[in-house]
């Protein structure tokens, strides 16, 4: 099984053709298809942010449909899914730039985004259990004790990440570093938190680099492990990211 796990895209569309050029794939059929049969796998977070959601949702529905990529839903998925469904949502931190792109179009383009987006998110499971469970995709993670299980508390996990129901200054919630006491033999592909380099530690990696805020879209491609990234064009935004003290690339 060969997967390219891309990152958090939050509609950075540009940043996400030039990387899986980088990967090798091609864009002949206007879907990018790589010709050594590698398949592209998504850990949330297509849209809200960056300036092309819309075209990241074409591209990544036409993937799933056609059985070439593996999609999870992540937090922002699960906002917008809820604004298209009728749900009352608060169209902040980034969906305003999403719901903008879907109010500029037409009645008839508004109704095929929106029943495109619903169907991949409606088909999509919580979380990815790939290659006879030896990877696991999910959007902020998963913790050992929760895999194999699918409830309330496993979706708010991997939706959300490890939260304690405070707060920081910002409004931002607390999330406790799940990863550092991850003991599990499958690797967990995960995004969710920016951080400026793919952060690997105890069989897991974090593979959003921050595109949205200027860092980089990174993939990691499996089962080699190998990282590839392309630098973002959106401007640098440095307290996005988030820095651990602890050393990574242990317990590997």
């Amino acid at each position: 099984m060969k997967i390219d796990i891309i990152g958090d895209i939050h509609g950075c569309y540009k940043e996400f053709e030039h990387l899986t050029h980088t990967l090798g794939y091609v864009w002949e059929q206007g879907i990018p298809i790589h010709p050594d049969n590698h398949q592209l796998a998504f850990v949330g977070d297509l849209t809200d942010r960056g300036p092309e959601s819309l075209k990241v949702i074409e591209i990544v529905y036409q993937l799933v449909q056609q059985k070439k990529a593996y999609y999870v839903p992540g937090n922002h998925c699960n906002k917008l899914y809820r604004y298209f469904i009728g749900r009352k949502v608060q169209i902040t931190h980034g969906l305003e730039t999403t719901v903008a792109e879907y109010k500029a179009l037409n009645k008839k383009e508004q109704a095929r985004v929106s029943k495109q987006f619903r169907e991949l998110y409606e088909n999509a499971p919580l979380y990815q259990q790939l290659d006879e469970q030896k990877l696991i995709i999910a959007h902020a993670g998963i913790k050992e004790e929760l895999i194999g299980k699918v409830n309330d508390k496993v979706k708010t996990f991997v939706l959300y990440g490890d939260i304690t129901g405070e707060k920081h200054n910002d409004g931002s919630p607390v999330r406790k570093d799940w990863s550092k006491d991850y003991q599990g033999k499958p690797i967990i592909v995960y995004g969710h938190t920016p951080v400026s380099e793919v952060r690997h530690i105890n069989r897991t990696y974090n593979i959003d680099t921050g595109a949205v805020f200027g860092g980089k879209l990174s993939a990691l491609r499996y089962p080699e492990m190998t990282i590839y990234s392309v630098p973002s064009t959106m401007p640098y935004v440095k307290e996005k990211f988030r820095t651990f003290s602890e050393s990574v690339n242990i317990n590997i």
